[in-house]
Parts: C-alpha cells; sequence; structure tokens
C-alpha cells in the first residue's frame, strides 16, 4: 500500500490453487535458527499437514520440517515450534485448497457487474469473473494486516501504474492497480502466507499481478469482503 502521486488529471476515485499453492513465493531465507525440542500446542496438526509421523511429539525431524516451512513463510520465531501462527498458515492453506474453481459458490461477490476483481478476506483468495464466470483464479492473495485492514464494499480501478514506488512506505509497488484510496492490487517478492498481512493492498505474486493488469482496466469494479483472520 502507498499513497498516490497525481499524474495530471487523476480519474474519480481458470488458474486453480493447486499451481499457487505448490509453487508459493518466497521472501529471503531468514538467518538460521536453533531449533526447539519443545512439542507446540499445534503439534499433531502440523505433523499432518507436513506428513510427518503425527504422534504430538517433537522430533529431530519434525523440527527441521516445521522450521523450513516457517523459513519458506516468513514466519518468526523459525525454532520449528508448532505454535499458532504456523497452524493457522496452514489452516488457511487447507480451507484455500478445497474451494477448488468455485471461490463464488456462496454469491457473495456480485454476478450482475460485468467483469469484476472478488476478493475474499476470509480466505485470503481473490479472482475474477464476468457474470457468473470465472475468468481467473481463485489464487491466494495478501491482504491488510490488523490496524491496516483493506476497506470492504464495491470499488472501481481508477488509477494504473505499472512501475509505482510507494512515497509513504518507499518501496516498489509494481502492476498497481489503485481501487480504494491507496489500496492496490499489486506484486510483492514475499510469500502470500506471510504473516502478519500488508499495510492494506491486495498482495500477489508477480505471475498473478501480471495477470491481473491484462485482464483488469480503469472502471472495472472490485468488490472485497469478509474479514481477514486476526483483524
Amino acid at each position: 500500500m502507498g499513497d498516490i502521486r497525481r499524474r495530471g488529471v487523476v480519474a474519480l476515485g481458470v488458474t486453480g490453487l493447486v499451481a499457487p499453492l505448490a509453487l508459493a513465493l518466497t521472501a529471503a531465507p531468514a538467518q538460521a535458527a536453533s531449533c526447539t525440542t519443545q512439542a507446540g500446542p499445534y503439534q499433531k496438526q502440523v505433523e499432518k499437514f507436513l506428513g510427518r509421523p503425527v504422534d504430538g511429539k517433537q522430533s529431530a525431524a519434525d523440527c527441521k520440517a516445521i522450521q523450513a516451512f516457517q523459513t519458506k513463510h516468513g514466519i518468526t520465531p523459525n525454532i520449528g515450534y508448532a505454535g499458532s501462527v504456523t497452524w493457522g498458515v496452514m489452516d488457511l492453506m487447507t480451507k484455500q485448497k478445497a474451494v477448488g474453481n468455485k471461490p463464488n459458490k456462496d454469491g457473495k461477490c456480485p454476478v450482475n457487474k460485468g467483469r469484476i476483481a472478488c476478493v475474499n478476506l476470509t480466505l485470503q483468495l481473490s479472482w475474477i469473473q464476468d457474470g457468473g464466470k470465472l475468468v481467473y483464479g481463485p489464487v491466494p492473495v495478501r491482504t491488510g494486516r490488523d490496524g491496516f485492514e483493506t476497506r470492504t464494499g464495491l470499488k472501481k480501478i481508477y488509477w494504473r501504474d505499472i512501475d509505482h514506488v510507494s512515497n509513504l512506505y518507499h518501496v516498489p509497488m509494481p502492476y498497481s492497480q489503485f481501487f480504494n484510496g491507496g489500496q492496490a492490487f499489486h506484486s510483492v517478492g514475499l510469500s502470500m502466507w506471510n504473516p502478519p498481512g500488508s499495510h492494506g493492498c491486495v498482495n500477489m505474486t508477480t505471475t498473478v499481478a501480471k495477470k491481473y493488469w491484462s485482464l483488469l482496466k480503469n472502471g472495472d469494479d472490485v468488490f472485497v469482503y469478509g474479514r481477514k483472520p486476526g483483524t
């Protein structure tokens, strides 16, 4: 998320989850940390998710597997402890995958607007649909953290900047498509499951952000609903 640098007159303001889940982006690896010997409160659930023997006891192999997952997705401290944050990410991944190719099964994203980008904050998923037809997605996204929540409701894309840089946070925001104040779709070099979330923007992988850029235009609708876990 970043405040918008005005240029001239500013206008008023079916890929499934299998690939994104299997090919999650990673940030720069976190510094190696010591591995804990302590079992966490979600030990069995985490073991099952990772395909480890489910016994509820921490082993050296368990710890290394958990630690690798934490490092990949920027979960700190990455000491291999099966705590609530680690399990929360895993549980979200499982729920995302279960959606399959019917992200709007509950009908909450409007089907009477033509082409529209939908964002389900509860499941951290986004997709593009045209009426009742799924055009692209659903794909995992990373939305606003507690205190910087991505605002809900029906919006419109009103400004696009392929090489935007945030004046507020001084970070690149490639393929930015703004739909609500400083909140935009844009790519980041982080895992989509990296906690605690963005400063309000809807973060995407570069591949997804490029696809959204090609499929959307100024004036297209965006509908954001639900509530991000932890906010």
